[in-house]
């Protein structure tokens, strides 16, 4: 690994999109088309929570909340999980268990998604249910059963 990588912290956001409808958007992942997710991302050491929730969500799906007058609402709430064995080496040593902060938003019905290809190939609208089963990580689940 180069000397210049950053390691990230363990601490990350977890962002649920849905619509008033209850439908509600997965992505796939680029590096395992298994993993299908709602937006997530690490939070960098000179951000908050909802600034990582703002940034992930502009690049992970090309949604400025900002910009459409659109609230990401802080759940207040944070889940612990285990760190993919996979991923480990992106973290500082030693790093075992993320901390993920939980936030979700309401987008319209005509809203439009754009991928970062290098993160996410596909994305889907589902109902609860449907998404809920899809996602991969059960704080993922979890989270869209409980809006």
């Amino acid at each position: 690994m180069p000397t210049s990588t950053i390691l990230r912290q363990p601490f990350s956001v977890l962002v649920v999109i849905y619509k008033k409808n209850k439908d509600f958007l997965l992505i796939q992942r680029a590096d395992d088309a298994s993993f299908w997710q709602s937006v997530t991302g690490g939070i960098d050491a000179d951000e908050t929570p909802e600034i990582t929730a703002h940034r992930e969500l502009l690049e992970e799906t090309g949604i400025n909340a900002t910009a459409l007058g659109l609230t990401i609402r802080n759940h207040k709430k944070t889940n612990q999980y285990t760190i993919r064995e996979s991923w480990r080496h992106r973290y500082h040593a030693n790093a075992l268990i993320n901390t993920e902060h939980v936030f979700s938003i309401c987008v319209p019905d005509d809203i439009s998604i754009q991928l970062d290809p290098c993160e996410h190939t596909d994305y889907m609208w589902l109902s609860q249910q449907q998404a809920a089963e899809k996602a991969w990580s059960p704080s993922n689940r979890d989270e869209i059963l409980a809006l």
